[in-house]
């Protein structure tokens, strides 16, 4: 079995998951990580035992020894970056969202599908081990007809800085921080319909930057389901922690952190709560191993991965309309 080489772009919080996560893999090599400035690249390389730094992405563009690459920058750089690698011959993981918006996604999907490269997005709570309990208990029918979700992608009394709150860098606030993985784990567990309308109301209260820290979103999908999103940063109170979801059915309910159902036994109602392992932390490495797991599958096998390019494109298919919803106080037909 041949080594898989591997470059990191990024060396920011969420890099660290990643190399974990790669370095547990049989054949996986991580060759080199690329961040500015170098300093940030050296430091990240010393703490995981990576042999090269960078602070450009054209050395590794310009390399044909290396077959993936793994993409955490700001999410301006998510797109350019990905094709030039792909031109390159290289496969990609890009981190969530995969574009600044739905046409510049389209870019990357294109340039993909002529190369025949594989791409995979970072919506990483399609992975875990709460969430695909719920979604197999919905795929089992045991909920009846789901005919709403509501879900949460929020920060309390905390919120990001840096690149994160600047439009030119992120594209958005907290709806493409935080409100991407809520519309996505919902939208997955009940068996990634399309959706057919969005509605939003975005505003900007709790901070000084020019991006969104509150949204509410309602998404309509081709399946009947209704699905309510709340976004936000610095909110005084959440209902449930990130990708928290509860999901509404004809003949039951299922929830999603802290994850538990209720349903009817004969004519009693009673809550059961999933006998599941103990979570250490919220966003647990697990999570972000298998998730890497699966990309090297889909790079060795060049099986297309789930989330790939069609599950990002929905996320911002969704996204651009809330965003274009909340300006004009009309609902948007996708």
């Amino acid at each position: 079995m041949k080594n898989i080489k591997v470059a990191l772009i990024g060396a920011g919080y969420i890099a660290n998951y990643h190399a974990r996560g790669l370095q547990s893999i049989p054949g996986v090599e991580v060759t080199a990580v690329v961040a500015v400035p170098l300093q940030n690249a050296l430091e990240f390389a010393a703490k995981h035992n990576i042999a090269e730094t960078y602070d450009s992405i054209e050395p590794i563009v310009k390399r044909t020894d290396i077959d993936a690459v793994v993409i955490a920058t700001p999410n301006k750089f998510h797109a350019p970056y990905a094709i030039e690698f792909l031109k390159s011959g290289k496969d990609v993981f890009m981190e969530k969202p995969m574009a600044m918006s739905y046409e510049e996604g389209l870019k990357v999907k294109e340039t993909a599908e002529t190369l025949g490269r594989i791409v995979m997005v970072g919506h990483m709570w399609r992975f875990d081990t709460d969430v695909n309990y719920i979604k197999c208990i919905v795929d089992s029918g045991q909920l009846g007809r789901v005919v709403k979700t509501k879900g949460y992608g929020i920060h309390e009394n905390w919120g990001p800085a840096g690149w994160f709150a600047q439009k030119e860098l992120a594209g958005g606030g907290a709806l493409a921080d935080m409100g991407v993985h809520a519309i996505d784990t919902a939208r997955y567990i009940i068996g990634d319909p399309k959706p057919v309308k969005v509605y939003a109301k975005i505003g900007t209260y709790y901070g000084k930057y020019d991006v969104d820290d509150s949204g509410i979103v309602m998404i309509s999908w081709d399946n009947g389901t209704e699905s309510i999103i709340e976004s936000g940063w610095w909110q005084p109170h959440m209902d449930g922690p990130e990708a928290a979801t509860g999901i509404y059915g004809t003949s039951g309910y299922g929830n999603v952190f802290p994850t538990f159902l209720k349903m009817k036994i004969g004519e009693t109602a009673g809550r059961f709560d999933a006998k599941l392992p103990v979570r250490h932390e919220h966003c647990e490495q697990g999570m972000y191993t298998r998730q890497m797991e699966h990309y090297i599958q889909s790079v060795r096998t060049r099986n297309e991965p789930n989330p790939g390019m069609a599950e990002g494109l929905t996320i911002l298919k969704i996204v651009d309309a809330a965003y274009k919803s909340s300006e004009t106080g009309e609902v948007v037909n996708i």
